[in-house]
């Protein structure tokens, strides 16, 4: 278990694979994230990564500044519909096509993501649908 915002860093940090492994795999409580999160900024897109960090640092991190770590949790597989809700109008086309490609979105929302903007999010929707229906995009 990882015990500080401190050690999570130094594991990320670290050119040792098992240290390394540990960041992405080591549990940590909410306190110890939300210490990452504060007070190392640059390691929010690491936190994103890791395998355990709980829902609620997933919802966190979901209005993150930093589009690479939206589009990260938007790819999470344990995000439920909520969450994919409110990612499915981020401002980032990148982050919408993630919630047209997540497992669990559901045909409506695809379907309301078929409507937008974004010539790259339609794609990403299209595609969602047509791999659930069995055919081709």
């Amino acid at each position: 278990m990882i015990a500080s915002a401190e050690e999570f860093v130094a594991l990320r940090c670290s050119e040792d694979p098992a240290e390394y492994h540990r960041a992405a795999h080591d549990e940590a409580g909410l306190a110890v994230w939300l210490e990452v999160i504060d007070k190392h900024p640059d390691m929010r897109f690491w936190v994103a990564q890791n395998k355990t960090v709980p829902l609620e640092i997933l919802e966190l991190l979901a209005s993150d500044p930093d589009v690479r770590v939206r589009s990260f949790v938007a790819m999470k597989r344990k995000i439920g519909i909520d969450l994919l809700q409110r990612l499915a109008v981020d401002e980032d086309d990148a982050v919408r096509a993630c919630v047209a490609r997540h497992r669990r979105a559901t045909p409506e929302l695809i379907e309301t993501l078929l409507h937008d903007e974004s010539w790259v999010v339609r794609k990403a929707a299209t595609e969602a649908l047509a791999k659930r229906s069995g055919g081709d995009p």
